[in-house]
């Protein structure tokens, strides 16, 4: 009789270990979605982030590119994942504006995903072909409403950074340009330096190297602070308080992952952008790494949802939708 009740007893005993098993995260390989191709900036910055992150989870963290239709491929592909946090999304600020940009998306922006936290900010440049007649950011802007759609503005296709970024502009500038799209940025610039393209606003991390070698005309920044190494003002400093945008970047699980999941990846990745190899690549690609208040997902939900709102007006006006 004590045999069989000490018997029964065992499994009871073992209960609160096997659950602890059974809810481990993470047991095996995480994988995270970016939306773009290999090599660049928002691979880069993954690759940085998933190294960090596998140090401080002790499991492997992998890439994955899946590329197409602006990035919500990839994104629906994360929202439909098994929401057991090893599914993961990287998406920059044309996650928000896709809200708007795209009608028909079979995902939600803000409610089918668990944001974990920011990770990066990367400032935009205004640049335009060498012999532009502007000299600084006024004169720049004048010049754009008076020319208007005689200017060409380059960008890289419907969702992307240097898209979005010029619809920003277009938008404070009251004035439409004529868009001539390119399969990236490294031939829109190629093509600005020869003086067929007129306008362009790219990311730092892209054209940095042509502004410090006076290859192109640059006369701002587009975030609030002056961006080291750049001898640029700030849009804000230079009177255009409207013209302010960031590629900043995130991480997103699918929605009914666990919150404690969500916290551990949260922790994970407050822990990567500690990396002192982290921080010096973010510093060579002209990207900055967050606070630890910004990564985190109470911060990333409010402000993901600040930034679908910001960015309705704009496209709705830009009248320009990728469906």
């Amino acid at each position: 009789m004590q045999r069989r009740s000490l018997l029964a007893a065992l499994p009871a005993a073992l209960l609160p270990a096997m659950a602890q098993a059974q809810t481990a995260f993470p047991d095996h390989a995480v994988t995270i979605t970016v939306p773009f191709s290999a090599g660049g900036p928002t691979d880069v910055i993954a690759r940085l982030v998933a190294e960090g992150m596998s140090k401080d989870l002790g499991q492997p963290v992998v890439v994955e590119n899946v590329t197409g239709a602006g990035g919500t491929i990839a994104a629906g592909r994360v929202a439909t994942a098994r929401p057991d946090g090893h599914s993961l999304l990287i998406h920059h600020v044309g996650h928000a504006s896709s809200a708007t940009l795209y009608r028909n998306l079979p995902y939600n922006v803000e409610t089918s995903f668990a944001p974990l936290g920011l990770v990066s900010d990367a400032a935009m440049t205004l640049i335009a072909r060498p012999d532009f007649p502007a000299t600084d950011l006024a004169s720049f802007m004048a010049e754009i409403r008076q020319q208007g759609d005689k200017l060409n503005l380059a960008h890289s296709g419907l969702g992307g950074a240097n898209h979005l970024c010029g619809m920003v502009l277009q938008h404070a500038a009251q004035a439409s340009l004529t868009g001539v799209v390119f399969r990236g940025s490294a031939p829109a610039i190629t093509d600005l330096m020869a003086g067929r393209i007129d306008v362009f606003c790219d990311q730092a991390t892209n054209t940095a190297p042509f502004i410090r070698d006076d290859r192109v005309k640059a006369y701002a920044v587009t975030l609030p602070q002056r961006v080291p190494g750049l001898n640029l003002p700030t849009t804000t400093e230079a009177g255009q308080p409207t013209l302010v945008m960031s590629t900043w970047h995130g991480l997103y699980a699918p929605r009914d992952t666990p919150p404690a999941v969500q916290e551990r990846l949260a922790r994970a990745i407050r822990a990567a952008l500690k990396e002192e190899r982290l921080r010096q690549r973010f510093a060579e690609l002209v990207t900055a790494t967050v606070d630890d208040d910004r990564a985190t997902p109470a911060y990333h939900r409010r402000f993901l949802g600040e930034e679908v709102a910001r960015w309705r007006p704009i496209i709705q006006a830009a009248g320009q939708f990728a469906d």
